[in-house]
């Protein structure tokens, strides 16, 4: 599972050349809340299994 890792470096490092840091930081942050809130957010209760 090392793929998206790759991916959204890959796509943070190409908006950075093209002198879009800003958007490249938006992206990065962006990836980083959503890594945090999967692996804090609260399991379904309803799981069927």
């Amino acid at each position: 599972m090392l793929l998206p890792w790759l991916a959204v470096l890959a796509v943070v490092l190409l908006l950075d050349a093209m002198h879009l840091s800003f958007l490249a930081t938006a992206v990065a942050v962006s990836w980083l809340v959503y890594c945090v809130w999967t692996w804090v957010r609260p399991k379904s209760r309803n799981r069927a299994g």
